[in-house]
């Protein structure tokens, strides 16, 4: 048999939508927050020297950029299917054309999205992810990226609840470039040039690439295009040192030393704002009138919107109710409260994950199943059934949102 058809049988199975298995990430430079559900003794799962587990990728067919001990799988999905597991990015190769729609398809040729939860006890490194016209140099792609902080996961807000982002109206490309020259002098202070924001759980942000950002503490939902492009400008962070080579390992080699080529990477009128919380900050916005879904048995919200590359909504079915949601899109999905159903699969938020279990709270809804309705079943009498729900470039359903229409 060959891929394509054993893959078009695995989703046919599954009614139009796959099964994914979680996907855990380290990173080296940071600190796990423990909240992602993976157990306590499971965090450093991959080897201290690899950092403590502190990703969780979904419907991912990007591979991680974690360094030369990087595996070859590394933030990659896998499908779990009756009888086999395999690739969500072999799939989408094969049978792109039935999971995303043969249009979309055509368009993108790919699942251009990463969506991921980030948890880390303290905040990221200042840093900034590069905009196309730099990331293509080294083969990469530009990355736009959006945050939104769900209160299920966000019972604790860790140690720095508070996220800095841009810099300082009036702060000069100079004084950027001296906080670079003094990287191996302890704390670079790059930070005296930027402003922190309070985290909001149930709110989120929109950054463009050439933005620095420094996340903090707060469980982060974050759809983005899919590239790992990043350099960090920050050299101490949280007390730890951030190594230089995380401010150029997506720089090409002869730029590594030019401090006016690295300033120049950042969007500086983006940086720069003075008005930026006003264009960058977004509310959840109703899909619809609330009057009229609550009637129906659900809630529905953007959390994630305002630009063509991604869009992300919340679900939310009320206590023992069954509805049939309708999207104009492909979409992937995390449950991340309360236990149902989503189309044929047992759908529930698990309490407490080991590494290599598998669970039943991600899924993958295809395009013929998204715009067919997808029956959505709550089965506590109590508690709200909440999924978020996250789409890929395009989406036409979030297009009357869109900010960077002409």
């Amino acid at each position: 048999m060959s891929n394509r058809l054993a893959y078009s049988e695995a989703l046919r199975a599954g009614e139009g939508i796959f099964r994914l298995e979680p996907t855990w990430v380290p990173r080296s430079f940071m600190v796990p927050g423990g909240r992602l559900r993976l157990h306590p003794d499971d965090l450093y799962a991959l080897g201290a020297h690899r950092g403590g587990i502190n990703e969780r990728w979904f419907s991912s067919t990007t591979h991680a950029s974690n360094g030369p001990d990087t595996p070859p799988t590394e933030g990659l999905s896998y499908v779990a299917a009756a009888d086999k597991r395999f690739l969500f990015k072999e799939a989408v190769e094969e049978i792109g054309d039935e999971l995303l729609g043969s249009k979309v398809f055509e368009r993108e040729r790919g699942w251009n999205l990463l969506c991921k939860f980030f948890d880390n006890l303290g905040p990221i490194p200042h840093h900034m992810h590069q905009t196309d016209k730099f990331a293509k140099l080294v083969g990469q792609k530009g990355k736009p990226e959006a945050y939104y902080f769900s209160p299920q996961y966000n019972v604790k807000e860790n140690s720095f609840p508070y996220t800095f982002m841009g810099l300082e109206p009036g702060t000069t490309r100079d004084d950027v470039r001296q906080c670079l020259a003094r990287w191996g002098k302890g704390d670079n202070g790059i930070l005296n040039h930027s402003r922190a924001y309070r985290l909001i759980p149930g709110t989120g942000w929109h950054v463009n690439p050439g933005l620095l950002h420094a996340p903090g503490s707060l469980v982060t939902y974050e759809p983005q295009v899919n590239s790992d492009v990043f350099a960090m400008f920050q050299s101490i962070v949280d007390g730890r040192l951030v190594d230089r080579s995380l401010l150029v390992k997506d720089v090409l080699p002869e730029y590594w030393n030019d401090l006016d080529y690295l300033v120049s990477m950042l969007d500086w009128e983006e940086n720069v704002n003075p008005e930026f919380a006003a264009t960058n900050r977004t509310l959840p916005t109703p899909v619809k009138p609330v009057a009229e879904t609550e009637s129906d048995g659900y809630r529905e919200n953007w959390i994630t919107y305002g630009t063509s590359f991604f869009s992300a909504k919340e679900l939310t079915v009320l206590p023992d109710r069954k509805v049939k949601i309708c999207d104009n899109a492909a979409y992937g999905t995390i449950v991340v409260q309360g236990h149902g159903k989503i189309g044929p699969f047992a759908a529930e938020t698990p309490s407490l994950i080991r590494f290599g279990q598998s669970t039943r709270d991600e899924f993958f809804v295809s395009f013929a199943a998204a715009s067919e309705s997808v029956v959505i079943e709550n089965h506590s009498e109590s508690e709200p059934l909440v999924l978020l729900k996250h789409f890929g470039p395009g989406n036409p359903d979030a297009e009357p949102l869109r900010k960077d229409r002409a």
